[in-house]
């Protein structure tokens, strides 16, 4: 296979059908779940870790998305927890420990559900999140690669993984490695699972909206910030859930 932009794009054209086709039902089950939590009053809480972070960015907060969404990020620890900065690194993504200071610090109330992004599924933080997210009783879906989860060990003390955990569970469709395009002296190149991971995210999102429409509700939906009469629909919509949504960290 040959390096190059139409080679990645002939892989991620590929790759989009083939997770729009095999997760068709995965993403209908996450959007019947949500579905409920709204109607519920319940909050969606999305959180990724490393490139993952991309995925909770697709769900909450953005327009054309959802109002009553809430980003968990690692970065909470220094912005609402008052942790100093130095705790912050690309390994404290491994660290079980910190998942329960995070889920102390979100917003986080009984009917709400909660969307985690995490190629791999396996680093410690993200499997202990999920662990506390369905021991209180939360809905869970999980976007992950199950490709790249099968082939690693948990780095969690339990030995689980985040799909062990989720009432839905999504595959991304990258492969282990997450690369696509092979290199002549070993390696890859050209990553897939942010772009799958999108089109899950952005999928679910319509099909929630779809259930309010059929429902006879008015869909709380984002308009972009940087349209005419953006912001104050946009403030109207969030005052509704004031103290339990988050945005600008």
């Amino acid at each position: 296979m040959t390096v190059s932009a139409d080679a990645y794009l002939a892989v991620v054209t590929e790759t989009i059908a083939r997770v729009a086709a095999a997760q068709r039902q995965n993403v209908a089950d996450a959007a019947d779940l949500i579905a409920a939590a709204l109607r519920a009053d319940g909050v969606v809480h999305a959180f990724g870790t490393g490139h993952s972070e991309a995925l909770a960015m697709e769900i909450a907060g953005r327009a054309g998305g959802l109002v009553p969404t809430n980003r968990i990020a690692l970065r909470d620890l220094v912005l609402i927890g008052g942790d100093p900065a130095d705790v912050l690194g690309p390994k404290l993504e491994r660290d079980p420990a910190v998942a329960h200071r995070l889920y102390e610090l979100a917003p986080i109330r009984p009917q709400d559900v909660f969307v985690l992004a995490s190629n791999s599924g396996v680093n410690g933080a993200m499997v202990e999140f999920a662990s506390i997210v369905k021991e209180r009783g939360h809905g869970l879906v999980a976007i992950t690669s199950a490709q790249h989860s099968a082939r690693m060990t948990s780095r969690h003390p339990s030995g689980r993984k985040l799909a062990d955990f989720a009432d839905v569970v999504l595959d991304n469709g990258a492969p282990y490695g997450d690369a696509t395009l092979p290199l002549p002296g070993g390696g890859a190149v050209g990553a897939v699972s942010s772009i799958t991971a999108a089109l899950l995210a952005q999928q679910i999102v319509t099909e929630v909206v779809a259930r309010l429409v059929a429902a006879g509700q008015r869909p709380p939906v984002y308009l972009s910030a940087n349209i005419t009469g953006g912001d104050e629909h946009n403030a109207e919509l969030e005052a509704r859930y004031a103290g339990r949504i988050r945005r600008g960290s």
